[in-house]
C-alpha cells in the first residue's frame, strides 16, 4: 500500500471519511467516520464476517504492505470461507442423521472387499449432479449404516442438500401423505434433496402398498436426483422384503441403471470393535 494509506493508521478513529464522488448517495449511511460506515454496510450486505475482520485485516495489510486487490481478495475469503461453513452445518443439520459419523473415523481394515479408490471417487460427490446412486450390500453390522452417512456428510460438504432415513420411516412418511391426499406434494417436496438416503432396506418387511409407495419414490427420483440405499439382502432377496418379485425388479432396475453397487464382505464391525474393546479390557486388568 501506499505511504498515504499506511498513515491512515494514525488517523482517529472516528474521524470522517468521505466516499468517492461518484458512490450513490444513500441516505441512511452514517456520516460519523469510517467504522460506522462499514458497520451499516456490512449489515446491510449481510457479510458479517466483513463486519467482524475489515479492522484487523486492514492492520495486516498495512504492516505487510498488501496491494488494495490482495486486501479485498483476504476479506472475501473470510467472508465466503464463513458462509460456506454455516451452510454445511445446516445441511448436516437438516439431514436428519441419528448421528454424524465421518469416513475418515472408520476403519476400512475389515472391509477388504472394499475397493478404496471408488470409496475415495463417492466421496467427492460427484455422483449427485449426474443423479447417480449409490447401493450399498452386506451382512448386519458391517458398517453400511456408517459409510452411507460418511458419504451423505461428505455431500453436504460439497454442497448439496442430503436427507438421511431408515426404510420404515420412508414408508410411514409416504403413508401419511398418501392417506391426507398429498402424496405427489410429498413426493415433489423430497425432490428438493439433491440426495436421500435409505438405510435398513430388508430389516422389516413390507405389504402391497408399502411396496408401491416405495416404488413410487424409486422412480420419482428417477435420473432426477440421487438415492443411496443400505440392505442386508441381495437383489435377488428384495421380493421377500417387498411381497412382489415384479415391483422387486422394477426398483431394482431404476436404482441400478446409473449406479455403484458395493457389496461388502468382512467381519462384522460392531463385532470386531466388541472384541477389541474385550481384548484391551483383559489386557488392561492384567
Amino acid at each position: 500500500m501506499t505511504p498515504a494509506t499506511k498513515s491512515a493508521k494514525a488517523r482517529p478513529a472516528e474521524a470522517s471519511t468521505p466516499l468517492p464522488a461518484d458512490t450513490p448517495p444513500l441516505a441512511s449511511v452514517p456520516a460519523d467516520g469510517l467504522p460506522a460506515q462499514l458497520a451499516y454496510l456490512t449489515r446491510v450486505l449481510k457479510t458479517p464476517t466483513i463486519g467482524r475482520c475489515w479492522e484487523p485485516l486492514a492492520e495486516q495489510a498495512r504492516d505487510e504492505n498488501w496491494s488494495h486487490e490482495e486486501y479485498l481478495a483476504a476479506i472475501l475469503q473470510r467472508q465466503v470461507a464463513d458462509r460456506e461453513s454455516a451452510g454445511t452445518t445446516m445441511r448436516i443439520r437438516t439431514a436428519h442423521f441419528p448421528q454424524v459419523k465421518t469416513l475418515e473415523d472408520f476403519n476400512l481394515d475389515h472391509l477388504p472387499s472394499l475397493r478404496r479408490d471408488v470409496l475415495a471417487h463417492l466421496a467427492t460427490g460427484m455422483f449427485v449432479p449426474k443423479a447417480e446412486n449409490v447401493v450399498l450390500l452386506g451382512p448386519p453390522g458391517i458398517g453400511k449404516t456408517h459409510l452411507a452417512i460418511g458419504l451423505g456428510v461428505k455431500a453436504a460438504h460439497a454442497g448439496y442438500s442430503v436427507l438421511f432415513d431408515t426404510a420404515s420411516n420412508w414408508i410411514a412418511r409416504l403413508g401419511a401423505a398418501h392417506h391426507g391426499n398429498r402424496l405427489e406434494a410429498e413426493l415433489k417436496k423430497i425432490r428438493r434433496y439433491k440426495l436421500i438416503i435409505i438405510d435398513e432396506v430388508g430389516y422389516i418387511p413390507f405389504d402391497q402398498d408399502a411396496a408401491n409407495l416405495f416404488f413410487q419414490l424409486i422412480a420419482s427420483r428417477y435420473e432426477i436426483g440421487s438415492i443411496m440405499v443400505t440392505s442386508n439382502l441381495p437383489f435377488g432377496r428384495w421380493g421377500e422384503t417387498f411381497s412382489d418379485d415384479v415391483v422387486a425388479a422394477a426398483m431394482i432396475d431404476r436404482l441400478v441403471h446409473h449406479a455403484e453397487v458395493l457389496t461388502l464382505t468382512g467381519d462384522s464391525y460392531r463385532t470386531r470393535t466388541r472384541r477389541e474393546l474385550l481384548g484391551k479390557s483383559r489386557t488392561n486388568s492384567n
